[in-house]
C-alpha cells in the first residue's frame, strides 16, 4: 500500500534512510530540515510498516530557453528485508502519476552507482548527464563574497546562463553551503545522472516553439505512460497529435526521446536525428549527494 508521508511516518522515513545509506546525523539533520517534505515523499507500507520510500524534490530546469518544473528523485531506498518484492518499482510508477497531476514533465535521479542503472532503465530512465564537468569553487565563492546573498548571485550566474541544468534557489544554496561546510568544502564535479520524460507532448511543445523552422513527425513508444504513445507532428512552432496515416520521420522509444530532447550526445545518433535535435551539454551538481 502506498501513501504520502505525514508527521506520524516522517521518523520511519528518517530511520529507513539511516539504515540504507548510513549517512551521518549531522548531514541528515540538514537534509531533513532543508529538503525533506512530507508532501513530496511516497512510502510503501507492508503490514503497516514503512519498508520503501522515495522523495520527489521540486526544482526548476533550464530547457531550450525555458524553465520547466522537474522532480528530482532522492532517497530511493528499501529496507534490506523487503527487497526484491517490487516495492520500489511500484513507488516509481506511482510517482509518474503524481507528477502528471502536478504538471511535472521530467524526472531526474542520480544513481548511487552504475550497477543500479539497469534497474532504473526498466522504468524508462536513461543517462543524460556525464560525471566530471567542472563546477564553481564553492569555498572560493564564500571567501570572496561579502555575504550569503552575494555568494548566491555568483553561484547562480554560473547555472542560470546554461541550458539543460537544474537551477537552485537561495534556500537551496543555503543548504548546499551548510552541507559543504560539514566536509570542509570538497571540490565538486558534475554528476552522472539519468532522466525520464513523463509528459512528451509538453516538452515537445517547448522544443517546437524554440525551433519554429523544424517540420517533422515523431512516433513515441512508452510501455509505462500511455499518453506518451502517439505521433506528434512538429510544424511552424507548434505540436499536434496525428491519427492519420501520414509519413512519420522518427520512431523513438521514450528513453531515446529523453536523450534527444535534452541534447545528450545527439552527435552519436544518425544524421537525420542530428539535423533536428541540437547537441547540448547537460549538467547537474550540488544536489546534496
Amino acid at each position: 500500500m502506498i501513501h504520502y508521508a505525514d508527521n506520524t511516518t516522517r521518523q520511519q522515513v528518517y530511520d529507513m534512510w539511516k539504515t540504507v545509506f548510513g549517512d551521518s546525523d549531522e548531514y541528515m539533520e540538514i537534509y531533513f530540515r532543508e529538503k525533506y517534505r512530507n508532501e513530496n515523499t511516497l512510502i510503501y507500507f507492508e503490514s503497516g510498516k514503512a519498508v520503501s520510500s522515495l522523495q520527489m524534490l521540486p526544482f526548476d530546469f533550464s530547457f531550450h530557453g525555458s524553465e520547466i518544473p522537474v522532480a528530482y528523485f532522492s532517497g530511493l531506498c528499501t529496507l534490506p528485508e523487503a527487497r526484491k518484492k517490487g516495492f520500489m518499482g511500484a513507488l516509481i510508477k506511482k510517482s509518474f502519476g503524481e507528477m502528471d497531476e502536478k504538471g511535472i514533465p521530467l524526472a531526474i535521479l542520480v544513481p548511487q552507482d552504475k550497477t543500479v542503472m539497469k534497474f532504473y532503465r526498466q522504468f524508462g530512465f536513461t543517462q543524460t548527464f556525464d560525471a566530471g564537468a567542472p563546477l564553481p569553487d564553492l569555498q572560493k565563492i564564500m571567501v570572496e563574497s561579502e555575504n550569503l546573498h552575494n555568494a548566491y548571485e555568483i553561484f547562480d550566474s554560473f547555472f542560470r546562463q546554461r541550458d539543460m541544468t537544474v537551477q537552485k534557489t537561495p534556500d537551496d544554496f543555503r543548504a548546499i553551503v551548510e552541507e559543504a561546510a560539514l566536509f570542509d568544502f570538497p571540490v565538486k564535479k558534475g554528476l552522472m545522472a539519468m532522466s525520464r520524460i513523463t509528459d512528451a507532448e509538453k516538452l515537445l511543445i517547448i522544443f517546437a516553439k524554440k525551433y519554429p523552422q523544424i517540420k517533422v513527425s515523431v512516433k513515441v513508444s512508452d510501455p509505462i505512460i500511455r499518453k506518451n504513445n502517439a505521433v506528434f507532428v512538429i510544424k511552424n512552432g507548434s505540436v499536434s497529435k496525428s491519427s492519420k496515416k501520414e509519413t512519420t520521420h522518427f520512431y523513438v522509444e521514450i528513453d531515446a526521446l529523453t536523450q534527444l530532447l535534452l541534447g545528450y550526445k545527439t552527435s552519436e545518433f544518425s544524421n537525420d536525428y542530428r539535423l533536428v535535435f541540437p547537441e547540448k551539454q547537460p549538467l547537474i551538481g550540488f544536489m546534496m549527494e
